[in-house]
């Protein structure tokens, strides 16, 4: 796709408010192609699912959680994996639309460093979750408390993970038809959300009890 049309921050925006995403086959091959599957992975994020031991483990104060501190890495961390659909043209765009204030990042700390993160795409009030890593016990599952308890107090409408792994699965993620899934898009679009309207303080007690909430 990406051959015959120049992919810009702009049309990849679009592309996610017509319910599409890019892909590329590995980190090497230069070409993008466009995604939208017949049945989509979501979390509703009023049915977010938080084990004892995870939760055990945020609140035991060991992490710290941050936004947008180091995007670009957390995007290189993503895509350092044997087998990665992010290419180099893929690191650029995303990289552009974080400047221009839609991608975002979710970053875990703990003593030995940064220990897992989280990235995607913020528009209206839809989060399009793109990739992420742990480099320690729960590192990835931690940033997606995180971020649903942001999305939560934010007033988010809709967590978009393109497909449903074992992983998500464990944590309250689904399968919907893609006309289900393009219904639900066009409802969190026209919502008034606000990405930042968590404090950069929240403790865990708070990131568990806004990411558990229910509707």
């Amino acid at each position: 796709m990406s051959d015959n049309l120049k992919i810009t921050p702009e049309l990849l925006l679009n592309a996610y408010c017509s319910g599409i995403f890019p892909m590329a086959e590995d980190a090497d091959t230069p070409e993008v192609f466009w995604l939208d599957p017949s049945e989509r992975g979501i979390i509703p994020l009023e049915g977010f699912h938080v084990s004892r031991s995870l939760k055990k483990r945020l609140l035991s104060g060991a992490y710290r959680f941050t936004a947008n501190v180091c995007f670009d890495r957390i995007v290189d961390a993503c895509a350092g994996r044997e087998k990665t659909w992010i290419n180099t043209e893929i690191r650029q765009l995303y990289s552009r639309l974080h400047i221009m204030g839609y991608a975002h990042s979710i970053e875990v700390w703990s003593a030995k460093g940064l220990i897992g993160g989280l990235y995607g795409v913020c528009i209206g009030g839809a989060f399009f979750g793109e990739s992420m890593f742990s480099r320690d016990t729960d590192g990835s599952k931690l940033a997606l408390v995180a971020l649903v308890a942001r999305l939560n107090y934010g007033g988010f409408r809709l967590l978009d993970t393109q497909f449903l792994t074992d992983h998500l699965a464990t944590m309250g993620g689904i399968e919907i038809p893609k006309k289900a899934y393009h219904e639900r898009l066009e409802e969190a679009l026209q919502a008034d959300a606000n990405f930042w309207a968590l404090p950069d303080n929240a403790s865990p007690q708070e990131l568990w009890q806004l990411s558990t909430q229910t509707s």
